[in-house]
């Protein structure tokens, strides 16, 4: 093994330690991953190992899954390269081009006294940031407006206002923000035990460890959709529920990827009842709205695991459980902002403006450390018959990432031919090819029959 090798498999296994062991893993099951594959993501951090180490503690977590069932526990390898892919883009359309991701309105600009990023993709955001800038949603208009503004001003009238934007902080500025401070006391995964299980068990298939298992998906961009694609491509039944008018479409390709897609207006009755009637089926919740949403409309997680017990409950948000921006609006590009990312890559680049992660990462990583504990709380319901409750976000995978130096290594080979499956999936928006899976499971399958579809096209109900 050359130098170069050894210093990101280091880097990789350190991450996948502190992955592994935050959630709750025994540290024993660490010599089942191994990592394989050249180059790296280019980046001022360790983008392409924390993406290995985390594609990597997610197939740990489904090989002790497997072990608890059938006693034997398989090995897991994962490609650093095509988890870079993944990390980015997964699919490939023939013949057709992707949706565009960004609003027009959003991006970076300049302020009177440093950078903020303005996140507009989502109607009601945009209209919060031109509020409060009494722009019209024209970039250099916005430009104009935003010149006249502190950096840290304007995130505030803008986020009082209902809207999401980050200035751009350094490293050393975060750590000694209280919610920098805040979020670095937080452990890695709160965990907690919700009670005995009505249901701890299901016919099991090793080839797919998650087959007759459901899933109830509530997120949104991005964490937790790559969480429940990856739980869809063990066999899982994903149903997504958002609600009528929601639209992601730069992404949807991207994520919706093994699952069903549903509408549900929960503020109608009607709307409450089949959701109750979705928990009551449901093994696995995952949930990436703000804090107190599903409290309004009363589905707290006392109310969630009364209606099924036993479930396995995995939430996500931005900024952090504690702290004065707790339950904050966020996204990852706002926390790359934010938590000195974004700063520290234009320092480190020579650059001129914020140089974020050349993909995003903590949404990635977040989601395979979703999946994961998905996964552990399921081992926990088949071993000791108890649901359970977990907890994480964005900021917390933005303190692991930059809590370890990157690797010297040298740049991604591109995709080529050998990287791409040979099936074609059949989309809404045309066929399309993806790049193969990065995790190998010894004795599984990763897959799925079901190929991305728009939002909305399937009926709010389990399939059986």
């Amino acid at each position: 093994m050359d130098q170069a090798t050894h210093d990101h498999a280091g880097t990789e296994a350190v991450f996948l330690q502190d992955i592994w062991t935050g959630i709750g893993g025994d540290a024993a099951h660490l010599a089942r991953a191994r990592f394989t594959g050249e180059g790296g993501l280019t980046s001022a951090f360790a983008a392409t190992p924390i993406a290995a180490a985390s594609v990597a503690a997610a197939g740990l977590a489904a090989a002790e899954l497997a072990a608890a069932r059938i006693g034997a526990m398989p090995e897991v390898a994962v490609d650093r390269r095509l988890a870079s892919f993944w990390f980015g883009w997964s699919i490939r359309p023939q013949g057709w081009k992707m949706p565009e991701t960004w609003d027009v309105v959003a991006g970076d600009y300049a302020t009177r006294d440093g950078w903020i990023k303005l996140h507009t993709n989502a109607p009601h955001h945009r209209a919060a940031a031109l509020a409060v800038l009494g722009a019209p949603p024209e970039k250099a208009a916005v430009a104009r407006a935003v010149a006249t503004w502190s950096a840290e001003e304007l995130e505030a009238a803008i986020v009082a206002a209902g809207g999401c934007a980050a200035s751009m902080r350094s490293l050393a500025a975060w750590a000694e923000h209280p919610q920098g401070s805040a979020v670095a006391q937080e452990p890695p995964l709160w965990i907690e035990t919700t009670g005995a299980a009505t249901q701890r068990d299901w016919p099991f298939d090793p080839a797919r460890p998650l087959a007759g298992l459901r899933v109830l998906d509530m997120t949104r961009v991005l964490a937790g959709p790559v969480a429940t694609r990856f739980l869809a491509l063990l066999g899982a039944e994903v149903l997504r529920i958002d609600p009528p008018g929601w639209e992601e479409p730069g992404i949807v390709p991207e994520i919706s990827l093994g699952k069903r897609c549903a509408r549900l207006d929960l503020r109608s009755p009607e709307g409450k009842d089949r959701l109750a009637e979705l928990f009551r089926g449901a093994d696995i919740f995952l949930n990436g709205y703000r804090p107190d949403a599903l409290e309004r409309l009363g589905f707290g997680t006392g109310a969630r695991h009364a209606l099924r017990p036993g479930l396995v409950d995995v939430r996500l948000d931005a900024y952090g459980w504690t702290g004065p921006w707790a339950g904050r609006r966020g996204f990852d590009s706002l926390v790359q902002m934010s938590s000195g990312i974004a700063d520290e890559g234009m320092r480190r680049a020579g650059a001129g403006k914020p140089t974020p992660l050349p993909v995003q990462a903590l949404d990635h990583a977040t989601g395979y450390i979703l999946a994961a504990a998905a996964m552990r709380g399921l081992t926990r319901r088949v071993t000791e018959g108890l649901g359970s409750a977990s907890r994480t976000s964005l900021a917390r995978t933005a303190a692991l990432l930059v809590s370890r130096p990157a690797p010297e290594e040298g740049p991604l080979a591109p995709v080529g031919e050998a990287d791409l499956s040979e099936a074609i999936e059949e989309t809404s928006w045309g066929p399309a090819r993806r790049v193969r899976p990065p995790l190998e499971i010894a004795g599984v399958r990763i897959g799925t029959e079901i190929p991305a579809r728009k939002l909305g096209g399937s009926e709010p109900r389990w399939t059986a």
